[in-house]
C-alpha cells in the first residue's frame, strides 16, 4: 500500500498536537516513528512523553535561535546552517533506518524563512521510501508542498487566549 504525505497547517493551535497524535497511533500499532522538531527545543511537555513510547524516536533539537523576526543576520546564517544539517540528518535517518513514519514539526516555517531549502524537502517527498508516511506541520505551506500532499488539514484560529494577553502555559501550549 502506498504511503501518504500529511500537512497540518493554519494559524490555529493544534498542528503539533495532531501530528503527535498520529505518531502515537502509529507507534501503538507497532510502527517505527521518527519525529524532528524545527524551531523548538526539547523544552516542551510532549518530548519526555514521546521518548517513553516504544517505537518513537525524537531527534534532539539542541539549539534555539529565538524568534526569526528578532534574529540578527549572523544568527540567521547560524540557524540556516544548523537547521539545514538537522534536515539532512533527519532525511538520511528516515531513509536508511527503516522508519514507517516521519514527522517534521514546523518544517513549513523553516522553509518559509529560508532556513532550509524547500526544494530539498520536495525532492525527498518525491523519492521517499515507499512505506514512509510523512507528516509536515506549520503555517503557510507552499502550493508545491500542498500539491505533493495527500492530506491537507487547516487548523484555523477562531479565538486564542494569547489575544487577551495570556501567555503560553506549560503543559497546555508547550
Amino acid at each position: 500500500m502506498r504511503s501518504c504525505v500529511h500537512i497540518y497547517c493554519g494559524d490555529g493551535k493544534g498542528k503539533t498536537t495532531a501530528s503527535i497524535g498520529l505518531a502515537v497511533r502509529a507507534a501503538g500499532c507497532g510502527k517505527k516513528v521518527l519525529i524532528t522538531r524545527f524551531l523548538k527545543t526539547d523544552y516542551s511537555g510532549e518530548v519526555e512523553g514521546l521518548k517513553s513510547i516504544k517505537g518513537i524516536t525524537v531527534t534532539p533539537c539542541e539549539k534555539s535561535f529565538g524568534f526569526f523576526s528578532k534574529m540578527t543576520d549572523q544568527q540567521k546564517l547560524e540557524a540556516k546552517a544548523y537547521y539545514s544539517e538537522l534536515l539532512e540528518t533527519t532525511l538520511q535517518k528516515a531513509a536508511d533506518q527503516d522508519y514507517d513514519m516521519l514527522v517534521m514539526d514546523e518544517i513549513m516555517a523553516v522553509c518559509n524563512f529560508g532556513l532550509v531549502d524547500e526544494e530539498r524537502v520536495c525532492l525527498f517527498l518525491a523519492n521517499r521510501p515507499e512505506k514512509l508516511e510523512v507528516v509536515l506541520t506549520g503555517r503557510d505551506p507552499s502550493e508545491r508542498l500542498i500539491s505533493m500532499a495527500d492530506y491537507v488539514s487547516e487548523i484555523r484560529k477562531i479565538k486564542h487566549p494569547y489575544d487577551q494577553g495570556i501567555m503560553a502555559r506549560k503543559g497546555i501550549e508547550y
